[in-house]
């Protein structure tokens, strides 16, 4: 069965951007010239999908205004002969099927996707992370997609971090299976790093089968006082089985103020316009920096 559906996380606090995000949703937080979370419903498209549910939460009306047409918008760029800006924005209504839900208590990425039940039905689906946002020839996703189609079996995007992070993610247990693909043996929500029994993360993308939800129903609670989805996914596992997939492609933390710079730069030197002078930029401070530190140690 094709994979048309997905289902993307969006009701966090984004806490670790205040108090940018006070007032404003942390997938509105702009890369360049569009918001995160224009970035993730692309590659979902790229990928196959055409029905999308956003999962939202108080104070996220700002994500469907996105989505959304906006009349009197539209009529002052065509009235000011503004036609590119005007298809850009026309383009973005017209992306996909998107639709929303709203989950009402903040109680994990768990609940959140299990809010999804009734939109996904009896069909696979994938899920995208807000936080990740990845670059490549081939859609993320998209990969994901195609081993699921091969398989038939639910499947994870995985990469590899460094030890001292596996506390920030769930990390799997895997042989491999060569091609980049491995058959999961067990998971481990956010382990210590002297626990953890890989450095194998689980990112921001997943296909998933319909039977996830009946795990998440029983709503046990997970590291972090929350539904955790890496729980699910263990006893999905048990079930049926789950691939891991090491994508390929540039991954950007954007949960992470560091990581969300970084995106910021990488995009904007993907841009031909954008490009020298943000490479000029970059250098002009570089040489700031060393100047500084030269000045200190004197």
């Amino acid at each position: 069965m094709q994979v048309k559906k997905a289902v993307i996380p969006a009701a966090g606090l984004g806490t670790r951007f205040l108090p940018a995000t006070k007032a404003m949703p942390k997938e509105m937080m702009p890369l360049v010239d569009k918001p995160a979370i224009q970035y993730i419903v692309e590659e979902a498209v790229a990928s196959g999908i055409e029905d999308i549910l956003i999962v939202t939460g108080k104070g996220k009306r700002a994500i469907e205004d996105h989505f959304d047409r906006s009349f009197e918008l539209e009529e002052s760029l065509s009235s000011k002969g503004k036609l590119s800006l005007l298809a850009e924005v026309q383009r973005i209504t017209e992306l996909a099927n998107i639709h929303y839900i709203r989950q009402k208590q903040p109680l994990g990425l768990g609940h959140a996707v299990w809010c999804a039940r009734r939109f996904v039905g009896d069909e696979p689906f994938a899920v995208l992370l807000g936080d990740d946002i990845v670059r490549g020839e081939i859609p993320c996703l998209k990969q994901l997609v195609q081993v699921y189609e091969q398989y038939e079996q639910a499947v994870v995007a995985v990469q590899n971090v460094s030890r001292e992070h596996v506390s920030r993610y769930g990390i799997v247990d895997s042989r491999d299976l060569g091609k980049r693909l491995s058959r999961v043996h067990s998971l481990v929500e956010k382990p210590a790093p002297d626990e953890a029994p890989s450095t194998l993360a689980i990112t921001g993308r997943y296909v998933l089968t319909p039977r996830v939800f009946e795990f998440l129903e029983d709503g046990v609670i997970g590291a972090g006082g929350e539904i955790q989805l890496t729980d699910a996914l263990a006893r999905l596992n048990q079930a049926e089985g789950l691939l891991a997939y090491e994508f390929t492609g540039r991954r950007y933390d954007i949960g992470d103020k560091l990581g969300f710079i970084e995106a910021t730069l990488d995009l904007a030197l993907a841009e031909p316009e954008l490009h020298d002078f943000v490479l000029d930029l970059m250098s002009r401070g570089a040489q700031q920096t060393s100047t500084s530190l030269a000045q200190h140690r004197m």
